[in-house]
Parts: structure tokens; C-alpha cells; sequence
């Protein structure tokens, strides 16, 4: 039997053959100091796990006095020996929530849960939760990569996961990506700054996409399963002005010319509508809301969408684009981690960017 299925409440009633495991922050000496200490410039492996499994729940909380920990702090995974990472991102994206600010929100792979005081904050402080399932042939190595001016005080961590005799041959890797592009480059410069409403715009042509932001370029066969994606509207000068959830998703399959799936608004493909809204649900919402009353002059947004009952199929490759702003007219700081599933080889990653540059910008540049 595949000691592997699909994580629903049906899949509970059947029997299956693996070994419940974990590897934790515990106190081996029996105390109570349940955590790691990470130097600055540290690359510290939590886990190191041989043979057949698959990692099934991650939870991380942090204490570090960087503000921007949540970004500077990178998270790394390898599976089977690979030379290269399937998972390479900053920490904070991972689990859902870009800018380097700590939230609450709940999905059906990720979740996080922020004290009261903490709440929208930059560098607060939270837990973090990851249910995405994590297979892997031989071996597992999970890595946290400190590059903070301040030393991770404290990295408490569980990872739990089953352990297999052997993993079928036809099971795909996880991976994740981070991209971003601090400002993306509108077509027609800064319209807000030019006093420019989009909606005059509406009617410039876009035709193949090649402007697009890049959520993710993957070679290989799979399935991609979503995004989260962050958005800084640094682009009008007034509030309205300009809206960049109007750039349209493009997905262009085993290396098609022109997208097969093409979408009709940013906001319509986090499956919200007029807008982006302050709701999280399981597969798609915002989880960092840009209109957020207790941080007025912010416009930093988060949002995902994750494909786990619609996966995004491709044989050879697969390209993930969005438009930033209609036809790409805006400048904005755009970021992202993209997951998917795939046989191994997998492409390389693009270089992550340096910690400052990874940092966002303050909140009110006007």
C-alpha cells in the first residue's frame, strides 16, 4: 500500500503503514530552555533525517530583535542529496506573510497566530505553521540561515513526519521559490506621480505577456499549487488613483507562446472580487490587508491562492506570470513564493536577493 494519501477526512479511515516521528527544539538536559540560539551568520540545520518520508507539519517561533528578522532570516531544505535547494525563501514569505510583518491568518497548508499587541507589526513576534507535504526518497535536511544584525535569541521548532520503508517511484518534491522585483518597471513610468487615473489606460494593449512579473519558471514534469503574493503600492500619489490589482494572471504551459490560462485581475485570481479584502480562508484571501485601519499610509499587501483542489499541470515547464498594475503600467514592489511540486532534477533557483534589498520599504514614502 502507498503509505502516502491525501490529507482528508475520508483518507483518516484508512490504514496505513509509516512511523509517526519528530524532531524538536527540546531541552536535552530535561529543562525548560526549549530553544535554539543561532549567531549572526549562522547556518544551523534543524533537521539532518535519513530514508524514506515525508515531512508532514513544520511550527517555528522566533525571538530576535532585528525588526526585519522575518526577511532576513532564510529557510532551506534539501531532499535525497540534491546539490541545489528545493526550498530556498525568507522565512516570513513561507509562511504566508510578506513584508517582513507579523499577522494571524489561517489556510488549509499555512497558518500563523500573532499575540494581540503583535498584530500587524514589523518583526513581531508569532508562531508559524506549515502543513505542506514534504516527501522524499533517502534523506531530508532542513536549514534556517541566519543573516540578521542581531542573534536569533531563541528558534524553537518542531517537524514532524512519517517515516516509510521506501517512497514510490513516482512520488513529486516540494519546493518553494522567492522572487521579487523592488520597483517592477511600468511601461509608462509612475502614473501616479503623473496624475494619471488607470482607468484611462484601460485599453493599452498587452498582448504576450513578456513584461509580466515572474512568480515562478519551473523545468521539469508536476504540478504548481500556488503563491503568496506581496505587494507594496508605492505608485500613486493618492489614495485610488491608481489600483494594481488589475494585473491580469498568465500562465504559459510547456513552453507555450501564449498563456493557456490567462486570467482577468490580480484580485480576481486570489478569488477576491472589487478589490482586495481582509479575509483569509483555506485555499485563497489576503493574510497582510494594504488598508489595514490601524496602520494608516501603509498599502502593503499579502495575498495567496493555493491550487490544492485545482493543481496547475505541466510536463515540461511552467511559467507563472502576473501583470503588475493592467498591461504592467505600474511600479510597485512586487515579491512572491511560489510552491509546486516536481520530479527531480528541478531547475535552479534564481539568487536570493542580499538581506537589505529582501527588506521592504517604510510604510508612508509619499
Amino acid at each position: 500500500m502507498n503509505p502516502l494519501s491525501y490529507s482528508t477526512l475520508k483518507a483518516l479511515t484508512l490504514r496505513r503503514q509509516a512511523r509517526t516521528r519528530r524532531v524538536s527544539s527540546y531541552d536535552r538536559t530535561g529543562g525548560n530552555a526549549d530553544f535554539w540560539h543561532i549567531p549572526v551568520g549562522e547556518t544551523v540545520t534543524l533537521a539532518d533525517i535519513s530514508g524514506a518520508g515525508c515531512i508532514t507539519h513544520l511550527w517555528f517561533t522566533v525571538s530576535c530583535k532585528d525588526r526585519d528578522y522575518l526577511r532576513k532570516t532564510l529557510l532551506k531544505m534539501y531532499w535525497d542529496d540534491e546539490p541545489e535547494p528545493s526550498v530556498y525563501v525568507p522565512l516570513g514569505d513561507f509562511f504566508g506573510l510578506g513584508h517582513g510583518i507579523a499577522q494571524s491568518f489561517a489556510s488549509a497548508p499555512l497558518a500563523t497566530v500573532a499575540p494581540a499587541e503583535m498584530e500587524g507589526k514589523r518583526g513581531g513576534n508569532m508562531a508559524m505553521n506549515s502543513y505542506w507535504q514534504m516527501p522524499f526518497g533517502t534523506r531530508a535536511v532542513i536549514q534556517i540561515v541566519n543573516e540578521c544584525d542581531e542573534p536569533i535569541r531563541a528558534f524553537y521548532f518542531y517537524i514532524d513526519y512519517e517515516e516509510y520503508d521506501t517512497l514510490p517511484e513516482d512520488v513529486l518534491r516540494f519546493h518553494a521559490q522567492y522572487r521579487q522585483e523592488t520597483p517592477t518597471r511600468g511601461i509608462k513610468g509612475e502614473l501616479g506621480r503623473q496624475g494619471v487615473d488607470i482607468g484611462s489606460l484601460f485599453q493599452e494593449p498587452n498582448p504576450d505577456g513578456k513584461e509580466n512579473y515572474v512568480i515562478l519558471e519551473a523545468e521539469g514534469a508536476g504540478h504548481y499549487v500556488g503563491c503568496v503574493l506581496s505587494v507594496h503600492n508605492i505608485d500613486p500619489n493618492v489614495d485610488g488613483l491608481t489600483w494594481w490589482g488589475e494585473g491580469d494572471d498568465m500562465f504559459f504551459i510547456d513552453g507555450e507562446e501564449l498563456p493557456s490560462l490567462h486570467g482577468t485581475g490580480s484580485e480576481d485570481y486570489f478569488c477576491h472580487a472589487w478589490g482586495m479584502h481582509d479575509r483569509a480562508y483555506p485555499y485563497a484571501g489576503t493574510s497582510i490587508w494594504e488598508h489595514d485601519p490601524r496602520y494608516p499610509g501603509r498599502h502593503k499587501c499579502t495575498s495567496y491562492r493555493f491550487h490544492i483542489q485545482d493543481p496547475v499541470i505541466f510536463t515540461r515547464s511552467l511559467r507563472v506570470t502576473i501583470e503588475h498594475g493592467h498591461a504592467n503600467l505600474q511600479n510597485n514592489d512586487y515579491s512572491s513564493v511560489a510552491f509546486w511540486y516536481q520530479t527531480e532534477p528541478h531547475k535552479p533557483h534564481p539568487p536570493v536577493p542580499g538581506k537589505w534589498e529582501r527588506c521592504a520599504r517604510p510604510d508612508t514614502i509619499r
